[in-house]
């Protein structure tokens, strides 16, 4: 066995060879033959090609384990097997996370956010699978998420290694993390125009001719290979067949506050599921919870099961009664108000059952129950108000609208919701009830909820990369690295003339004084001793304790520039200690600070 390995290992080493050699002798040519921009172009178009590839092998596996688990050899046994399966995914992500990936698989779109704005846009390669891998097992299983996060994750992930690879700098790897993820979009919904708007909207941060270019021939690659491997087939095939009219204004703005509200209720329910998972102690025990958990929901509310596209296509299809099948209430399936009561109660469990997916877990993303919620919330409102018989309104349209209306209030990206179900539509037909009730529902979910789902987790670490270039540009300093550590020290009981001995060999006009622990006790300035240390007589008589003056406040390595730039501007201080776990480590200087800022500045913006 040790041979075999041994030879597998040399296997290994060689190909890297290989690999390495090629690498540096395609870039030598490229430097002779492409210009920067030309490069970037042809990488962008890669990099499209290997997400829509990557979207398609993953709803492909996915497929492929849901006709495993359903053939005809456990069809005896469907009925029982159909609430455990959830739980059985959840069960092998967790032992492929801990065995096979043997790394925390971070949520895909959140992880990708992260890498922007604290690891330059580098993304470790086992990313490129990891995410597809273990949301393969999860969606498979029938957990209740989506597809579409972990797909941008890796599509992300490899235009961030296929720019390491190829020697991009961190704007150019930027670039190509926005194209996989336009990519992966392009990729699932066939899309292209609402993967370039997602890309912008919820990853990018500048929209430029120098990004646009590269992010257009990506989501364009992506959506040609989808459709070079399925031919005409897409995720949704909808023919609009009753037109908007003003008349039905009112019912869009109702339902545009009703999204915000169901987005901002579907944030709340993630978050507290979420901190409750947290604060159980044993990974297997938050898999045996969550799968008793998930199971109970599942047979309560059969199309909690899975992502949920197949309901969404009932109802598009006016067949909503097919969804009471295989549920408790099925003989009620001809009884209108227990259809709709149904849906509710599955428009409120289904964000209950993601987030217990997640958090016991599973992996996946919210953009998929975010079209699901929004279509059955959309679908019960179109059918309450035409129980009125003065009037009439297309439940097929406000299925729709209301898809855009969640996705617009649970990813606070209203221009990428309304483009999304304007493409998959075939046009813009709905355009205006769209722009009215994702605007909306926007607002009423902001209003809330300052931040995304997404950008939760990284906003409460200061870690936030946003369109607000000044605080983007905050975001990606760090402050470990403007850190001035070659200041004199004294001791509170250091006499004066030990201090004018220092002050003698030191280029600087501040003096830390500090504790035999290492803790800061005070700070002597140079003006403020300027007249007594040129006084022989006191150099014996007077003690730096009795010189040094308090600091007005300190920063903390870890603190964010955005909290350190509030100390300086309160403090009106130029100089502020740094000290970690109550030790002092150096000063940091506002002038200094400014200086990183607009190096960082030049960097971050395009040319």
């Amino acid at each position: 066995m040790q041979k075999w390995q041994n030879r597998w290992l040399k296997i290994q080493q060689l190909i890297a060879i290989k690999a390495r050699k090629f690498l540096r002798s395609f870039l030598v040519w490229r430097h002779k033959h492409m210009t920067d921009r030309q490069f970037v172009i042809l990488l962008s178009i890669l990099v499209g090609f290997s997400s829509g590839v990557a979207a398609i092998l993953l709803k492909n596996m996915v497929h492929l384990i849901q006709l495993l688990i359903r053939s005809d050899w456990v069809a005896d046994y469907q009925s029982i097997l159909y609430f455990v399966y959830p739980g059985i995914g959840v069960l092998l992500t967790v032992l492929v996370v801990k065995y096979i990936v043997k790394k925390k698989v971070r949520h895909g779109i959140p992880s990708t956010l992260y890498a922007i704005s604290s690891k330059n846009s580098r993304i470790p390669l086992k990313s490129t699978y990891a995410s597809l891998l273990t949301s393969m097992i999860t969606v498979g299983f029938g957990g209740s998420v989506g597809l579409e996060g972990p797909t941008v994750g890796s599509s992300s992930a490899i235009g961030s290694n296929l720019a390491k690879a190829t020697r991009m700098n961190y704007k150019v790897t930027t670039l190509m993390l926005g194209c996989g993820a336009a990519g992966a979009m392009s990729g699932i919904f066939n899309a292209p125009i609402a993967a370039i708007v997602f890309a912008l909207e919820v990853i990018m941060l500048d929209l430029t001719a120098a990004s646009l270019i590269p992010l257009l021939m990506a989501s364009v690659s992506a959506a040609l290979t989808s459709a070079f491997m399925l031919g005409d087939q897409s995720l949704f095939s909808i023919e609009l067949t009753e037109k908007f009219t003003l008349g039905d204004l009112p019912f869009y703005i109702l339902l545009g506050i009703l999204s915000g509200m169901m987005s901002v209720y579907f944030n709340k329910v993630f978050w507290s599921i979420e901190s409750k998972f947290d604060r159980i102690r044993g990974r297997f025990k938050r898999v045996a919870i969550g799968a008793i958990a998930l199971g109970l929901l599942i047979f309560l509310f059969p199309p909690l099961y899975g992502e949920g596209f197949d309901s969404i296509k009932q109802m598009l299809n006016g067949d909503a009664n097919a969804l009471l099948q295989g549920s408790l209430f099925q003989e009620y399936s001809d009884m209108l108000w227990v259809v709709m009561l149904f849906l509710l109660g599955v428009t409120f469990m289904k964000a209950l059952a993601t987030s217990i997916t997640i958090g016991a877990g599973g992996i996946g993303g919210v953009f998929a129950p975010s079209l699901f919620m929004g279509s059955v919330l959309g679908f019960v409102f179109a059918k309450a108000v035409n129980l009125l018989s003065f009037i009439g309104i297309s439940e097929k349209n406000f299925t729709l609208v209301g898809m855009g209306g969640v996705i617009a209030g649970i990813l606070h990206a209203p221009l990428t919701a309304l483009f999304l179900i304007a493409e998959i539509t075939g046009g813009y037909e709905l355009i205006i009830p769209l722009m009215l009730t994702a605007a909306i529902s926007f607002m009423t979910s902001r209003y809330y909820n300052p931040h995304s789902l997404y950008n939760m987790l990284l906003a409460k670490r200061g870690e936030l990369i946003t369109h607000d270039k000044d605080k983007a540009v905050l975001t990606l300093m760090k402050l470990q690295t403007e850190v001035e550590k070659d200041f004199s020290r004294v001791h509170p009981d250091d006499t004066l003339r030990q201090l004018v001995n220092t002050v003698s060999s030191s280029r600087r006009n501040i003096f830390p004084v500090v504790e035999e622990d290492g803790s800061l006790a005070g700070v002597v300035l140079l003006d403020d001793i300027r007249q007594i240390m040129f006084d022989p007589n006191q150099y014996d008589k007077v003690l730096v304790k009795e010189l040094m003056s308090s600091y007005p406040t300190h920063v903390s390595s870890s603190d964010s520039m955005d909290l350190v730039m509030k100390k300086f501007n309160e403090s009106g201080a130029w100089n502020l200690p740094v000290i970690d776990n109550e030790k002092y480590v150096g000063f940091v200087s506002k002038s200094k600070l400014f200086n990183a800022y607009r190096k960082v500045l030049r960097n971050f913006s395009d040319e």
